[in-house]
């Protein structure tokens, strides 16, 4: 990420990083409760299943032969990289989310404790990352698309659903699988599909 997206990421997670608490970074403490307007968890639900069907309409729609095709097939790849990255991640640290304890410091606490990182913020920079680092010299608007963790970020932290810790690792960690990804000849997954074919899949965040 160059400094314009890191700005954008700093201003969107101003307010929960205003004050002290505890983890790993010594950040993390429960905002304000808030499931309403823009936050509601049935938004963010969406934002994550339409970044999936925009994946796969998208691979499915365009020719691996060119730039646009190209793209959405490592953006594919960096999602489901960025999935089985999570989840062992999850499985390994078994943090627990603010929804099950207000102890930001609660690890290894049975497969049930799965905070760390952020699946959802790491889908949706695992999804912009490719684009951005794809068209970003020639459509400079692209980085408007770090918006999307950015909300995710927040909502994520409003709704108890995750630590401040945990969203930027999510960041983080989809950020540099979709480097990865973009920056692969071949893609890994969809190199298969020379126009069309078919992948379904469902992630449990």
């Amino acid at each position: 990420m160059d400094s314009r997206s890191w700005r954008l990421a700093t201003l969107a997670l101003l307010p929960s990083l205003a004050w002290g608490g505890g983890g790993p970074l010594g950040i993390d403490h429960r905002l304000a409760y808030d499931n309403s307007g823009i936050w509601q968890r049935n938004y963010q639900v969406g934002l994550e299943d339409g970044v999936v069907i925009l994946e796969l309409a998208g691979a499915l729609a365009t020719s691996g032969d060119t730039r646009l095709g190209l793209t959405f097939r490592r953006d594919i790849d960096s999602t489901l990289l960025t999935a089985l990255s999570v989840q062992l991640l999850k499985y390994t640290f078994q943090w627990a989310r603010p929804s099950q304890t207000d102890n930001p410091d609660l690890w290894f606490q049975g497969s049930r404790a799965q905070s760390f990182p952020s699946g959802e913020v790491a889908l949706q920079a695992s999804f912009v990352t490719p684009f951005i680092a794809e068209y970003h010299a020639d459509h400079p608007w692209v980085w408007a698309l770090e918006a999307l963790p950015a909300y995710d970020s927040v909502a994520r932290m409003k709704t108890w659903g995750h630590w401040q810790t945990d969203v930027l690792a999510g960041w983080a960690l989809g950020t540099a699988i979709g480097l990865y990804s973009q920056q692969r000849k071949s893609p890994l997954v969809f190199g298969l599909l020379p126009h069309g074919g078919s992948v379904t899949y469902r992630i449990q965040w």
